[in-house]
């Protein structure tokens, strides 16, 4: 599949701008991001580049700040030496290291995840992701039956199978999303892990004790009654991708109209990752 690759230049005081802009290109079809000196970099399907719903969501930021944008093809055999070449490994709280499959093991780390770093969003970069790592390796999952909704490259749904999950259903719409999903559970042994190409609709009719769910502010607010419908009594929801100003207050009173109560958050600059339970 080919890409767009759009190099935004920015003059910002600041990151928050940015990320806003980075999440409204998100709701459009762009799936990954990269950072680069003076801006950014976005990726999106060739087959699902729409520019005049680019123009509508970019009329938005014009009076916030400043930047540029040019738009350049990226061909298929050249996107994973792109994306392996920008690929880091990474630590979380010196008890998981992420890494891809041409980097080295890190033995000394209780846990690893091995990633085939495609064009699937979710390496565990993005503040968001690593707070979600850090919930799950700070909270009790073993012998628990996990959902993560968005699952990206399925880092979470592995971590969670990795902690002793009885079982893990790992659902995106993103075709892309779900083959790396099941490839990556199959590099790191996790066999039970369920991987379905969809979106709520798809959620099994069955009961959850913990649901992850990464996504965005406005898919979130539009599927977390489906997730207080799944989830255990005593269940745990921990949502992410989203800001703390003005996100989070609004996260607050929406999981309360469904018998959910917020027990706390965590933050990495503006973004921050929630605690909820049934």
């Amino acid at each position: 599949m080919d890409y767009y690759e759009l190099h935004f230049k920015t003059q910002t005081t600041g990151d928050y701008q940015q990320d806003l802009l980075i999440n409204a290109l998100g709701e459009i079809g762009f799936d990954t991001f990269e950072e680069v000196v003076g801006g950014f970099k976005a990726y999106v399907p060739a087959n699902g580049f729409n520019r005049e719903k680019l123009e509508e969501v970019l009329a938005e930021f014009r009076d916030a700040f400043l930047f540029s944008y040019e738009v350049s093809l990226v061909p298929h055999k050249n996107w994973n030496e792109l994306w392996e070449g920008n690929f880091e490994p990474i630590a979380v709280k010196d008890q998981l290291f992420v890494r891809a499959t041409f980097h080295r093991p890190q033995p000394d780390f209780p846990y690893e995840i091995v990633i085939d770093p495609k064009m699937a969003f979710g390496t565990g970069h993005h503040q968001t992701t690593s707070m979600m790592l850090e919930l799950l390796l700070e909270n009790d999952v073993a012998g628990k039956k996990v959902l993560d909704m968005g699952c990206g490259t399925g880092i979470l749904a592995i971590m969670a199978s990795k902690l002793g999950a009885e079982s893990v259903t790992a659902i995106d719409y993103d075709p892309v999303c779900y083959e790396s999903t099941i490839e990556n559970a199959r590099l790191n042994h996790t066999e039970n892990i369920t991987a379905l190409c969809g979106s709520k609709e798809a959620i099994p009719n069955e009961r959850f004790d913990i649901i992850l769910a990464n996504i965005n502010r406005n898919i979130l607010l539009d599927q977390v009654g489906h997730y207080a419908e799944v989830m255990k009594t005593g269940g745990e929801l921990y949502l992410s991708g989203f800001y703390e100003i003005p996100d989070l207050a609004i996260i607050k009173e929406e999981v309360l109209k469904y018998g959910l109560r917020y027990v706390s958050h965590v933050n990495s600059g503006d973004w921050v990752a929630v605690k909820v339970v049934r």
